[in-house]
């Protein structure tokens, strides 16, 4: 590692996470810090600071609020992010999912009333903070793990299909309307008669210039630039007295520091709401901090990042914002622009608060149509077609899983998706470890290795000899299906069995319903005049195996008795008895 390069994030950091009150101790990255990056961290904020504010603007009219609150956001999240987080260029912000999230729930608890809406989703955030420390203290980052990938993938296709719907009525200078993305799509399509050319031909121009400055420009304040050539364009020329709809002044000055009037039995349904936006937050926050981290062969601390999300929600809800998590595309700015550490967060928070103060006049001309496409620009990266593709062909099943989550979120909305995107991915574990793979052995020619017949058809077999491994943990919910399996087997087998022999080295786990399971199993073998073997057993299954008494019925379970031992010695106990004891075909009945 060179000296421009950032020391390890996730080695002396992350140690000092796991050791309780020494993740607690603020910004630890100044330990490390060098004055030769004070620089690139000041250009960086600052240039973090220019995209972020368009963009703040554009999500805070996705998620319904007024605009200023999405700037609010970026400038009280980054800064206390930068306290207790442990990635190094992960910015922080409004995001466009939660944006809508938090849109499509707070408009209807709060029934028009846009005050209480704003305190709804201050209060949310203020929820989220909660969830996250109580997840810090519990450790439950790693719950986080089991919303797999491809739950992740349909529903962020579904989220970014939604979000480019809400915005397409601004593209097209229409009213718009629905609730639902089926009744949003049939008013829109109603609508397309009614489309401003003037509008959608300017907001086209504004798309055209994002992605052209996206390709050619990556890493630059591009929105900025078209943010003011809008603003001159609407003051100074014929196109302001076209009908163009524009933000408005915002309020001049910081925002107040305060806690929300409403409490959460105020409002039904806040609950499982800031629980979606928590698990979105660390979700996206998460895998951006990876994905940077990875960039630079740094890693992050995720429990950590659970306490640092947790402070800028809290800073975000204190201080009029909605939920704010780690976006990639913000993150992708803040580190392409040289970010060395968190205090480009402070810099750009720094610079925002300037704006508020000094240059909130400027905005006043702002035509929405510019936010609208400044948004379809960001969510566009949440459609991941080349990795659908992947995925549909590397297992159709998976692909499947995520179409399921797609359509849950368009069908059902943002919100209730992320639950049953939730939901989805458990069952889907569950029923893999329900029922588990049970491969029945034989032995590989010309080798004293035992594998899977039905990836090798030409593995021999032994008469009168069974052998499965079962390549899951054997556990009580999914015993019955590994015992139907093994069965299933011995009243196929063109012989009468004389012995069965269970590998578990694929099984790290097994309780006590396993256990019984298989000394049931040796006790109908040796109604028949067979017997059950174990062979490589972890350490703790054979534990349980033994106090369960297992051994004592099946013979030694010990580490070195291998699937080759247990069958040689059962071939010589059948030579020695003689022909006669070898197994004969049964005779069809």
């Amino acid at each position: 590692m060179t000296d421009e390069q950032a020391p390890e994030a996730g080695s002396g950091n992350a140690a000092q996470a796991r050791g309780g009150f020494a993740a607690w101790v603020p910004c630890r990255w100044l330990r490390d810090y060098r004055l030769r990056w004070l620089s690139s961290d000041l250009v960086a904020g600052v240039t973090l600071a220019a995209y972020g504010i368009p963009v703040a603007l554009a999500y805070a009219a996705l998620a319904g609020l007024p605009d200023q609150y999405g700037v609010y956001g970026y400038l009280a999240g980054g800064a206390t992010y930068a306290l207790l987080g442990s990635s190094r260029q992960l910015a922080i912000g409004p995001t466009s999912a939660i944006s809508m999230l938090v849109g499509v729930s707070v408009a209807e608890m709060a029934g028009g009333d846009a005050q209480r809406a704003a305190s709804i989703a201050a209060l949310t955030a203020l929820l989220v903070a909660a969830l996250c420390l109580i997840g810090w203290i519990l450790r439950l980052a790693s719950l986080v793990n089991f919303i797999g990938e491809t739950i992740l993938l349909g529903f962020k296709a579904g989220a970014a299909l939604t979000i480019a719907l809400t915005q397409m009525p601004k593209l097209l200078g229409v009213a718009g309307g629905g609730e639902q993305f089926i009744e949003r799509l049939t008013i829109l399509i109603r609508q397309v008669p009614d489309t401003r050319f003037v509008v959608l031909a300017f907001g086209l121009v504004a798309l055209a210039l994002l992605l052209l400055g996206e390709k050619f420009l990556p890493g630059r304040p591009v929105a900025l630039l078209v943010v003011a050539l809008s603003i001159v364009l609407m003051t100074h020329t014929p196109l302001g007295a076209m009908g163009f709809k524009v933000v408005g002044a915002l309020p001049r000055g910081l925002p107040g520091f305060d806690v929300p009037p409403l409490r959460v039995r105020d409002v039904d349904g806040i609950v499982p709401l800031a629980f979606a936006c928590m698990l979105l937050s660390y979700v996206e926050s998460v895998s951006a901090a990876r994905a940077i981290a990875r960039n630079h062969g740094e890693e992050i601390d995720a429990r950590q990042e659970m306490l640092g999300l947790g402070a800028a929600n809290l800073a975000a809800g204190l201080f009029h914002a909605f939920p704010v998590a780690g976006g990639l595309s913000q993150s992708s700015v803040n580190d392409q622009a040289g970010a060395k550490t968190p205090l480009a967060l402070v810099f750009a928070s720094i610079a925002i608060g300037l704006c508020l103060v000094f240059l909130s006049d400027l905005l006043t001309g702002l035509p929405t149509v510019v936010l609208a496409v400044i948004v379809l620009v960001a969510v566009k990266g949440l459609v991941d077609i080349r990795e659908l593709r992947h995925v549909w062909r590397v297992s159709r099943q998976e692909f499947v899983v995520a179409m399921i989550a797609l359509c849950a979120v368009l069908l059902l909305g943002i919100l209730k998706g992320v639950i049953f995107a939730v939901l989805a991915s458990m069952l889907l574990l569950v029923m893999r470890v329900a029922h588990p793979h049970v491969a029945v052995l034989g032995r590989m020619p010309g080798t004293r290795r035992y594998t899977d017949n039905e990836r090798h058809p030409d593995n021999a077999t032994i008469p009168g000899v069974l052998m499965f491994r079962v390549e899951a943990s054997l556990l009580y919910f999914n015993v019955d299906a590994v015992r139907e399996r093994i069965r299933a087997a011995i009243g196929a087998s063109a012989c009468p069995v004389g012995l069965v022999i269970v590998d578990l080295s694929n099984a790290p786990a097994l309780d006590i319903a396993g256990a019984r399971m298989l000394a049931t199993l040796q006790a109908q073998l040796a109604k028949t005049g067979g017997a059950l073997r174990i062979v490589a057993a972890h350490g703790s299954v054979r534990d349980l195996l033994r106090a369960e008494g297992l051994e004592r019925l099946v013979g030694d379970i010990g580490r070195l008795v291998t699937v080759d031992d247990v069958i040689e010695t059962y071939l010589r106990a059948a030579e020695a008895r003689g022909p006669a004891a070898a197994p004969t075909p049964r005779q069809p009945t």
